[in-house]
């Protein structure tokens, strides 16, 4: 065998359709269009997604649609590094360390400060703390909530935080423990202990006598619950 010799697979291989060259092509006239309509045209192609005019179902299907989370809490949030930002320009008060102690005190940040610079728009939703950017200045910060991140940043550059939380129950008093707090509560909320009913007498179980006392009613009729008998009257006879 040589390469001249070299052939395709038999059916592997199909010649090419030729159309509009004749009817005796078989392929002639019309060339397989059919009779005249869009599709008979040059460049008369359909986009896959067209429906004849009718509203296609990409505009049928309902938009906007999802779950809303009834219970999501919105918050205003500050990244560290803008609160940093602020620090390093001196838009925060400064505390004047009192008595001997020359440490310089944390800058205070809450929620009415930051609206006071311009970092926070309303008081009306939750302050939440981003740990976005970078921190130098020890700061003591006031807030509902804190990422990871703005914690760590924070206590690394010598400051604190607060969380402000709701309490879901009763705190103490200054001054008082909580066995006082207890103590003061309702009393609607204590268990109610149902007091013992009196055994009606007729239905108290009569006391069992010992072997001993058994034995001495049987020894004598006369005593104890024994029926004493009755004298017969004389007969007549006699």
């Amino acid at each position: 065998m040589k390469l001249h010799d070299l052939r395709p697979a038999e059916g592997s291989r199909q010649p090419r359709t030729r159309v509009g060259r004749g009817i005796a092509a078989g392929k002639g006239k019309t060339a397989g269009r059919g009779t005249k309509g869009q599709k008979a045209r040059a460049g008369g192609s359909i986009p896959p997604w067209f429906e004849g005019g009718q509203t296609p179902i990409h505009m049928r299907i309902p938009k906007l649609r999802g779950f809303k989370n009834r219970f999501k809490i919105e918050y205003e949030v500050v990244n560290i590094g803008a609160i940093g930002a602020l620090a390093d320009d001196g838009a925060f008060e400064i505390e004047t360390p009192s008595g001997k102690s020359k440490k310089a005190a944390p800058i205070t940040v809450n929620q009415d400060i930051l609206r006071a610079v311009g970092l926070v728009r309303t008081l009306n939703k939750p302050l939440k703390i981003l740990g976005s950017g970078e921190l130098s200045v020890p700061l003591f910060v006031v807030a509902d909530a804190f990422t990871a991140s703005a914690r760590a940043k924070i206590e690394a550059a010598g400051g604190s935080v607060t969380v402000l939380e709701i309490p879901t129950s009763p705190l103490a008093a200054l001054g008082l423990t909580g066995d006082a707090v207890a103590d003061e509560a309702p009393a609607a909320k204590r268990p109610r202990v149902k007091a013992p009913t009196a055994v009606e007498p007729s239905r108290a179980p009569r006391p069992v006598k010992a072997a001993s006392d058994v034995s001495t009613d049987a020894s004598d009729p006369t005593d104890g619950d024994a029926p004493a008998t009755e004298a017969e009257p004389p007969s007549d006879d006699a």
